[in-house]
């Protein structure tokens, strides 16, 4: 019942309520951001697309957590969670200040997500963090992408989109080294083709 209860918080508290951050917000402090109208409207997209990744990685991990009967595994799920909260607000307030907003749709993205986390979670350990790591390896590369994509004068978004690049391969590499096992190709193409589907959507609405 505790466990049940705690995810449906995290859920409330991850569609409901302004995030604030245990870490401060990624900047450069001597690049000063000016964009133009269209360069702010392509960056402010590209962001939404990124929060809803957040919202997804909150769901899945505390599915996840739900999933387990591995304490030691449930508080490894549980970190990677609050870790995470800080790349939601740190995403969340760019928006802010780019005169934008989150996905309408969040609550389908953190319903389906949660619904993804909590079947690999019933599928074992192991493979549960082998979801994980897939996970977290493509949210990399999407992230590299978007640093290719992020207007160059962008510098408050491209420091933000940095680091959690680095942060999303550390959580790949902490799940590997907790037991991941590799996934079948056939799952990993139907992971990138969902998560296609899920940008191409977040990036607009």
């Amino acid at each position: 019942m505790d466990a049940l209860l705690t995810a449906l918080d995290t859920a409330l508290r991850t569609l409901f309520t302004t995030h604030h951050a245990s870490q401060p917000c990624p900047t450069l402090p001597e690049r000063q951001t000016e964009l133009a109208p269209a360069e702010k409207r392509l960056a402010a997209s590209l962001m939404r697309v990124n929060h809803v990744g957040e919202v997804c990685a909150q769901a899945l991990y505390t599915a996840q957590a739900l999933a387990t009967t591995n304490p030691a595994l449930r508080a490894h799920f549980t970190r990677a969670c609050i870790e995470e909260t800080d790349h939601l607000a740190w995403t969340e307030q760019r928006l802010r200040e780019l005169g934008s907003r989150t996905s309408l749709l969040n609550p389908l993205w953190y319903a389906g997500a949660f619904g993804l986390g909590l079947l690999a979670g019933r599928l074992g350990d192991p493979i549960s963090l082998g979801f994980v790591v897939e996970t977290e390896v493509q949210v990399g590369a999407h992230l590299q992408s978007h640093l290719q994509r992020l207007p160059e004068g962008d510098h408050a978004s491209r420091a933000i989109v940095a680091q959690m690049h680095d942060d999303e391969l550390r959580h790949a590499d902490d799940a590997k080294k907790a037991g991941a096992v590799d996934l079948p190709p056939p799952v990993k193409e139907l992971m990138r083709a969902t998560a296609r589907v899920m940008t191409t959507v977040a990036h607009h609405v």
